[in-house]
């Protein structure tokens, strides 16, 4: 028998149960492609727009950290410098949660050891979880080269972007196979790469702040951290305007190398085990563990400190970013009416604080998704029956994990607002006041993310194997609606079933109550259903 014997077998396993995860991801990167790339062509349509973006792109250190480099005036550069960033995060985390998954995660429930019990080789469980997300990555860019090209870009370029947007998520599954075999836990192995995708951002972002402004100051030719991190390869490739090809080879290599080191650590530990030893704790634990609350807090701290410190830095550098923003469009009437229908009103400054918190109050429903969710994952896991075996009701600890949700929601979209306002303020002269002013602004988005909470809460309750799946596909649909819909000019019945279309865009416009008292109502119908069906259903389910 070889390591590799019953690989077949296992990807089918695999495809099996990721059919639903894999569709959204592969059928959804060219609506993630053509949406804003259809958007970018309307906003600058003629040859002065993009230079004055790409004149401001390139002399802003904001612009560059968080797009990238500009890599000329073309329109498919223009649409990169505005999606390449997004789109490869997304494929570098669903690459890395997908094989952690289908490796680590299966051993952590003992499910490897089961498969392991047949005719299976020693690398066959690895493999098959490696052929089925590089193929899944693979898919994905060719749909998202033909969304871009569908907007109307060169289908050169749109295959050399999508190529480079796939190799990062080729290049971050065999990050994600090395720390599989380095954390004894799922949780933990997927914290080891989301590190990696952190530092290699990082190394992205001082490679491009350092870079050399070139053509006039109309392109940027990143500094030399840019090429030791996967996501600055992407950028490397200068889509649309150099179409190097050759850097696509990078990913490939990374992916073939951390694939050999993988194969090496498994040889040198057992089945279960990882190569760093799991912290012992403290040997009492804390009187506040004895409650389900005390329980929520100990578990979703750790994810909600990440948050925190992510939003913080985002916040404060979008607010910083504002008077810039205001610069680079007020020559541009088209970017002007866009800002405006995203933020609302027609102060363009005002309007791009409201969509910057617009934009975090969407990013923050991923972790409202991410805590509630881990409901299901207890459920699954056996721990739930556990804690129901003692004193606790099941709507207690349903009400407990939905509050904790609710809680961390309120401290991150207040603080986004708060350092979005400080960053903005010491622009301005006035760091408190409009502190304080965004901080109230943003409380508003509150009651679009207690519907997020009542909607993971009824799938739930409801149809508790769908509620993975169900839960994030929902999430995106309010993305896309809420970001992009009014750009693309969608029905406003479309529209509507995002909670975020009915907040109000403080601070382009005044805030009026009724929107938010009936989002609220909403969702504690939602709640009140997932809570009702969630009692008179069986545990496990």
């Amino acid at each position: 028998m070889s390591a590799l014997t019953g690989t077949g077998a296992l990807a089918r396993l695999v495809l099996r149960r990721d059919r639903v995860r894999l569709a959204i991801w592969v059928l959804g990167a060219p609506l993630l492609g053509y949406a804003p790339a259809e958007s970018v062509v309307g906003i600058y349509p003629d040859e002065s727009a993009r230079v004055g973006y790409a004149t401001t792109s390139a002399s802003s250190l904001v612009a560059r950290a968080f797009n990238g480099p500009i890599a000329g005036t073309d329109l498919g550069a223009v649409v990169v410098a505005e999606t390449y960033v997004t789109l490869a995060l997304i494929f570098a985390l669903l690459s890395t949660f997908a094989v952690v998954r289908h490796t680590r995660q299966n051993e952590e429930t003992g499910r490897a050891e089961l498969l392991g019990a047949s005719v299976v080789g020693r690398y066959a469980l690895l493999t098959a979880a490696l052929l089925v997300v590089v193929a899944a990555n693979v898919a994905a860019a060719a749909l998202l080269a033909a969304g871009l090209a569908a907007a109307g870009l060169p289908l050169a370029g749109s295959l050399v972007a999508a190529g480079a947007i796939g190799g990062v998520g080729v290049a971050f599954t065999g990050v994600a196979a090395v720390t599989a075999q380095l954390s004894v836990t799922s949780r933990g192995a997927n914290a080891l790469a989301a590190a990696v995708v952190g530092v290699a951002f990082l190394l992205r972002a001082a490679g491009d702040v350092l870079g050399d402004q070139t053509d006039g100051g109309l392109r940027v030719v990143s500094a030399w951290p840019s090429w030791l991190s996967p996501l600055g390869w992407g950028n490397q490739v200068r889509a649309y305007v150099d179409d190097r090809w050759w850097v696509l080879a990078l990913p490939v290599a990374l992916l073939l190398a951390a694939v050999a080191a993988a194969y090496a650590l498994a040889e040198r530990r057992d089945i279960g085990a990882g190569l760093v030893a799991p912290r012992r704790g403290p040997a009492n634990a804390p009187a506040g563990l004895l409650s389900p609350a005390g329980l929520a807090w100990r578990l979703q701290r750790g994810a909600l400190l990440g948050w925190a410190v992510g939003v913080a830095v985002l916040g404060f550098s979008m607010g910083i970013a504002a008077d810039e923003f205001n610069a680079m469009i007020e020559e541009n009437p088209a970017a002007a009416e866009a800002i405006a229908a995203m933020g609302g009103g027609v102060d363009l400054v005002d309007a791009y604080l409201a969509a910057m918190l617009g934009l975090f109050a969407l990013t923050i429903g991923a972790y409202v998704v991410q805590a509630m969710l881990r409901v299901r994952g207890d459920e699954s896991d056996g721990v739930l029956e556990a804690v129901l075996a003692t004193g606790v009701s099941r709507g207690r600890w349903l009400g407990t994990q939905v509050a904790a949700a609710a809680l961390g929601a309120l401290a991150l979209v207040l603080l986004a607002g708060l350092t979005t306002g400080l960053g903005h303020g010491l622009v301005a002269g006035d760091p408190v006041g409009r502190a304080v002013d965004l901080g109230g602004a943003a409380l508003l988005r509150l009651p679009a993310l207690l519907v997020v909470v009542g909607v993971v809460t009824a799938l739930f309750g409801l149809l508790p194997r769908w509620s993975v799946a169900l839960s994030w596909t929902a999430l995106l649909v309010f993305l896309l609606l809420g970001q992009l819909g009014a750009v693309l000019e969608l029905p406003q019945a479309a529209l509507n079933l995002s909670p975020y279309t009915h907040v109000p865009s403080v601070p382009a416009v005044e805030a009026t109550a009724l929107p938010l008292v009936v989002l609220t109502a909403v969702a504690v119908a939602l709640h009140a259903a997932g809570a009702a069906a969630f009692r008179h259903r069986d545990v496990p389910s």
